[in-house]
């Protein structure tokens, strides 16, 4: 799949989506991005890691979901589920989402 699909594919199923989410390259250049996203500044052609802070980047598992090929996922200390969903026949991509759960949620499913 060429990128241009990818990119309409990734909007197809990602714009409604409630939180933020990315499709981020190996070099961490941000694709696409829904509007939550874009909102926050993740804009296509920005490197991801050099919005906002460096430490809410980290512990990203962007690099281990593209080697293993498997998704990955963290639940924050802040209420918030992160996850990084490889791209069925892509190697170089990724989309990466963020979720934030209602306070008070304490129920974390693995």
């Amino acid at each position: 799949m060429d990128d241009k699909s990818l990119i309409q594919a990734f909007h197809m199923m990602w714009d409604s989506f409630p939180g933020m989410a990315r499709l981020i390259n190996r070099k961490h250049m941000v694709l696409a991005g829904n509007g939550v996203a874009e909102a926050m500044g993740y804009i296509a052609g920005t490197s991801c890691a050099r919005v906002h802070a460096p430490d809410m980047h980290r512990g990203c598992k962007m690099i281990k979901a593209l080697n293993s090929g498997e998704a990955q996922i963290d639940f924050g200390n802040d209420n918030r589920i992160r996850g990084w969903l490889p791209v069925e026949g892509r190697q170089d991509v990724i989309v990466h989402f963020v979720m934030m759960l209602p306070a008070g949620n304490n129920s974390r499913q693995s």
